[in-house]
């Protein structure tokens, strides 16, 4: 359905903003300019709210943070040249994370595209390789349709990042154009009959299945449906560390762990026990195939809502393309499977005892500085229902993303695809913006805080609840680690110190610093009851650190 806009012609910035309004978009996050000037102007004079951010690449990450949270593209406007190219990091991170994401881009007028004055830019050959999709609005008619179809291909499929470039003379130009309504009624249905079929027998004569979940099982409705599945079929679960959140508390029993990075966890002795996988929302980037399946001649299941990218490790023997809920909820019906196998219960009781030992030995680990399970373990008992933790990139990430808790979808936001440094404080921005009412834990490394630290004068503006901590060591260890064990020595990774609190202050924000193992409670109980941004600083004993990268036999784990 098409709707005139009323009033008569208007401006091509003027229908931009008009289908912003359209697609239900509360907030814009960006930094101006003079070839996108138009634009702002009209959003002066819409519902949507407009948060000037301190660097473009930031103005994504939060706009990818509202994605990942609502499923509805967050939107990003930036200025041409460097505004776009700012961009880039922050699309391509939202593209492999599987959150949708509009940018805009100002740029030069269209007749002086192909001149080398200031701020020339081929943006739409700069966002093609790390959106979905990336287009030029070439007329004022076109404005309504360019910008339409970049929120469909960000949010459908699999999401993603879309970029439009709008020419200076375009969004001034008069524009007679028409709102371009999305269908009513739209979506996949559940996989084909037959493959539902073929995948319900290959998992019934399975001695021992196991599923392997990622990021898009962390969907709401997909965990929904999950948990659905799982409580019928009774088997046993493993997750990536972006399907957080999709098993319930109650399904602990079948839950063996997360995987990731590197196949040294009690979840990939589970994983390696099956003789059949089915994966549901599962993406490559996540966990290489390479690491977990290499020469396994198991079939594969792959449920998602796009066929699987071939791979020698990763070729399935079953797809179930089409709604992900609702392919499970038709697979749940004819699925003659009701009981975890012998082999399965023991390796997750095994891991149950690993999980206990590793409570123990947290609660042990006293002192300053702070041991990772130490901080891990008290830190849990903070993730509620009304609670959002966003996680930096790090060997802090590993350390949370391997022993930390969540029964909630889409609570605990984590960067998997790119492992991009810097997202935990613009995530946390955006997770004050769309759950105003609970609480937010951000945590970064004392290396990738500063990627984006300067946004904390933007949560400071917006009045926004949010703790964030940084683990500190001076390295860039997760980096250090590996060359230590590659090379016998690091390179390039040690960092000069800064005062977390002082940083905070100098911002109009609280700090403080816990300076022993016994003040992460009472300190992060202050932090939640502060208003207002919070800096958290920890010194942290990474002495362990290279226990995370290290091949060990899985056998020892029971």
């Amino acid at each position: 359905m098409n709707d005139a806009i009323s009033g008569g012609p208007r401006s091509g910035a003027e229908l931009v903003v008009k289908t912003l309004e359209e697609r239900g978009v509360r907030y814009v996050f960006g930094v101006p300019g003079a070839k996108i000037d138009s634009v702002y102007n009209a959003l002066v004079d819409s519902t949507i709210q407009t948060v000037v951010c301190r660097h473009e690449q930031n103005a994504a990450f939060i706009a990818g943070g509202i994605g990942r949270m609502t499923g509805k593209a967050g939107v990003a406007i930036v200025t041409s040249g460097p505004g776009v190219s700012n961009l880039a990091t922050g699309l391509a991170t939202a593209n492999s994370e599987g959150d949708p994401v509009v940018a805009l881009g100002g740029a030069v007028a269209t007749e002086e595209s192909l001149k080398q004055i200031h701020q020339t830019m081929d943006s739409v050959s700069l966002c093609k390789p790390v959106t979905k999709f990336s287009a030029a609005v070439p007329s004022p008619a076109a404005v309504c349709e360019v910008v339409s179809n970049a929120f469909r291909a960000a949010e459908s499929g699999r999401p993603g990042a879309a970029f439009v470039s709008l020419p200076k003379d375009i969004m001034l130009a008069p524009a007679q154009g028409k709102l371009i309504v999305p269908p009513s009624f739209a979506g996949q249905g559940a996989a084909d009959k037959a493959a539902l079929g073929e995948a319900a027998r290959l998992l019934s004569a399975a001695a021992n299945p196991v599923v392997l979940l990622g990021l898009l099982a962390s969907k709401p409705a997909n965990a929904d449906a999950i948990r659905e599945f799982v409580g019928k079929s009774d088997l046993p679960v493993v997750g990536t560390f972006q399907a957080a959140g999709a098993v319930g508390a109650h399904f602990m029993r079948n839950f063996g762990g997360r995987v990731g990075l590197i196949a040294n966890q009690p979840a990939d002795r589970l994983l390696e026990s099956a003789d059949v996988v089915i994966t549901i929302g599962y993406d490559p980037v996540e966990y290489e195939p390479a690491q977990w399946n290499n020469g396994a001649t198991r079939p594969i299941i792959h449920v998602d809502v796009m066929p699987a990218d071939l791979d020698n490790c990763y070729s399935p023997a079953v797809e179930l393309i089409g709604d992900i809920a609702g392919t499970l909820e038709s697979l749940a019906s004819i699925l003659d499977r009701t009981q975890t196998s012998a082999t399965s219960t023991s390796i997750l009781n095994d891991i149950d005892e690993h999980r206990r030992a590793l409570e123990r030995e947290a609660r042990g680990r006293n002192g300053q500085p702070v041991h990772p399970l130490r901080l891990v373990a008290d830190i849990q008992p903070f993730l509620e229902s009304d609670v959002t933790v966003c996680l930096d990139m790090g060997s802090f990430h590993i350390w949370l993303a391997r022993h930390m808790y969540s029964f909630q979808a889409r609570q605990l936001l984590m960067t998997d695809g790119q492992q991009t440094l810097g997202v935990a404080l613009p995530w946390a921005i955006a997770a004050s913006l769309v759950r105003p009412s609970e609480k937010v834990l951000s945590i970064s490394g004392d290396g990738g805080f500063l990627f984006s630290a300067m946004e904390l004068e933007t949560a400071v503006r917006l009045k926004c609840n949010i703790v964030h901590m940084i683990w500190i060591d001076g390295t860039y260890d997760m980096v250090a680690i590996q060359e230590v064990q590659k090379y016998g020595r690091k390179s390039g990774v040690d960092l000069g110190p800064y005062d977390p609190v002082k940083y905070a202050e100098a911002f109009g924000a609280t700090g403080f610093m816990i300076n022993h193992s016994d003040d992460i409670v009472p300190v992060l109980k202050r932090a939640f009851d502060t208003q207002g941004p919070v800096i958290v600083g920890v010194r942290v004993d990474y002495s362990d650190n290279h226990k995370l990268f290290e091949m060990v036999n899985r056998d020892t784990f029971h």
